[in-house]
């Protein structure tokens, strides 16, 4: 890397220029500050980079700087007017990231343990998976496209976004509970294979819910149907759904089995005592 240098030292502009040219970064201003603004997209993909070589301020289109070995977003654009694409690092922090986003933002396939610094503004897709987040506490509350969260150590949606135009993915954590997901979600919601008990918090309004795989899914079954993709979208069972959560058959992990049987008799799909015990015990504390 015969012209990288951390952007903080003093640099000229002959050494930015050098740097623009060697990764091929065209139509640029250097501002006061030794910072770039760019008008059109930056590609910095898999140059095995352990740091950004320039510090940026404004890039109209894409920046790409995924595939590489960055620990640090230091000295990344602050607005973006395409996509973010920062997948495949070794990040531990999204300090110094860009906080507005025209398009998508990719941190996937990182060591992220929190989404604190993360972009507020975002217009297209979010994707966190394959981190090592507990939680979601500084992620966008407002996402226009899907949201992606799955295959990390989450036990809760706590702080979460509450408005999310597309799909929301939580699938393969460690969920115990929905609490804090958004009331609403105008594509699907998928969280599969976690450790769901109950239901509750789950939105009020979505088009598809896919949660095979949850001790949940053994008492939905027996009043739900799902399509060839295991996914649930009949009206009239996402409102049994609902119906289920009014009743408060479930608290935490305690099964009021009474409740079960009274409600699989109300919708006509009746069940034993006997046969729901057998059935859930392994699960549930039955009461």
């Amino acid at each position: 890397m015969k012209y990288l240098k951390m952007f903080n030292e003093n640099i000229n502009s002959s050494e930015i220029e050098a740097i623009c040219k060697k990764y091929n970064i065209k139509n640029y201003i250097i501002n006061e500050d030794d910072s770039i603004d760019v008008d059109g997209n930056v590609d910095l993909y898999n140059k095995e980079l352990k740091l950004l070589p320039l510090k940026f301020r404004k890039v109209s289109g894409n920046f790409l700087c995924g595939f590489n070995k960055l620990t640090s977003l230091e000295g990344a654009p602050q607005r973006v007017g395409g996509d973010f694409y920062g997948y495949n690092n070794q990040l531990t922090s999204l300090v110094g990231c860009p906080q507005n986003i025209g398009g998508n933002f990719h941190c996937s396939d990182n060591q992220l343990t929190s989404l604190e610094g993360a972009p507020q503004s975002i217009n297209g897709y979010f994707d966190c998976n394959d981190n090592q987040l507990t939680s979601l506490v500084g992620c966008p509350q407002s996402i226009g496209g899907n949201f992606y969260c799955s295959f990390n150590k989450l036990t809760s949606l706590d702080g979460g976004p509450q408005s999310v135009g597309g799909d929301f993915y939580c699938i393969g954590n460690q969920l115990t509970s929905l609490e804090g997901a958004p009331k609403r979600v105008y594509g699907d919601f998928f969280c599969r294979n976690n450790n769901l008990k109950n239901i509750d918090y789950l939105p009020k309004i979505y088009k598809k819910l896919g949660i095979n795989g949850n001790p949940i899914s053994k008492i939905l079954d027996l009043f739900t149907k799902t399509d060839k993709h295991d996914q649930i979208s009949n009206r009239e069972d996402k409102d049994l759904i609902m119906d289920f959560i009014d009743r408060e058959i479930i608290q935490q992990d305690k099964l009021l089995v009474n409740r079960l049987v009274e409600f699989l008799d109300d919708i006509g799909k009746p069940k034993s005592r006997e046969e729901l015990i057998e059935l859930l015990k392994n699960n549930y504390t039955i009461r």
